[in-house]
């Protein structure tokens, strides 16, 4: 079933790119082509490696409103966390394949994007999800984001980020972003540690859950070539997120903590 629903959606964005390809002619098809390097994936404050160096290779085209992006996790050392199980720990593994399909309509300042979602995972189920987002274009760019998971993990997760960029010097932007996240899972997956049984057998996990504060620099080296470095700071926004109870955790991904991540990504736009 992961391979047949991979495959689909290859299908579609090969289809997407086809198409899109086509009607290049009329307007111009733009895009990037990413790769980050970090000490660390974080996943909306669940920590998914350690001690290891992670590559992200990234691709997206877009095409009138219409985007697809291409995104995976390469782990070159896998280990275990309090919420990440390795599918080949203390090896290499490509461990994460996922693909986005959105729409973004813009109304003056405002920018609304709606999409779809497929997380290839080999250290869990493959899930599925869709969003919404609201941009607004003043200072600090308020963005605020909802996503449904539709399969494997159902719940919502809510974020709301903020984002911000000075020009210090030339061409070179300090790049400044905070984040915090809700989340409230529905089905039975999300029920939390009770001491009373030793198990996973109580109320579903609900609560503010991650925060995030990054700062990095934007370094152009050509007209279509960047380099960022760059630092985030993610830690738990409620006792609910960092719980631990009888030495589990009480969120049943995994508590969260405070960690750091440094990396540093290289894009190029066409």
């Amino acid at each position: 079933m992961r391979s047949l629903k991979f495959l689909l959606a290859v299908a579609v964005l090969l289809s997407f790119s086809v198409s899109m390809a086509e009607e290049a002619k009329e307007e111009k098809v733009t895009g990037s082509v990413y790769a980050g390097v970090y000490n660390r994936y974080i996943f909306r404050g669940y920590e998914l490696s350690s001690g290891s160096v992670v590559i992200q290779p990234s691709v997206t085209l877009s095409y009138k409103g219409f985007s697809v992006n291409y995104w995976g996790n390469i782990d070159t050392n896998e280990k275990a966390t309090q919420s990440f199980v390795p599918d080949r720990p203390g090896r290499k593994s490509f461990n994460e394949s996922d693909l986005t399909l959105s729409y973004t309509y813009t109304i003056d300042k405002l920018s609304l994007t709606g999409g779809y979602i497929y997380y290839g995972t080999k250290y869990t189920d493959e899930t599925e999800e869709i969003f919404l987002s609201a941009s607004y274009d003043v200072i600090t760019k308020p963005t605020l984001t909802i996503y449904r998971d539709i399969s494997t993990y159902p719940g919502t997760y809510i974020n709301l980020s903020f984002s911000h960029s000075l020009l210090v010097y030339k061409d070179i932007t300090l790049d400044l972003a905070a984040s915090f996240g809700y989340f409230k899972g529905d089905d039975s997956y999300w029920k939390t540690y009770e001491s009373s049984t030793g198990d996973y057998t109580g109320k579903k996990y609900s609560g503010f859950h991650d925060g995030k504060i990054q700062a990095g620099f934007t370094i152009p080296i050509t007209k279509n070539l960047t380099v960022q470095p760059m630092v985030q700071y993610w830690f738990p926004i409620s006792s609910k997120a960092k719980r631990i109870i009888n030495g589990s955790s009480y969120n049943p991904n995994g508590h969260l903590d405070d960690t750091w991540v440094t990396g540093i990504n290289i894009t190029f736009s066409f």
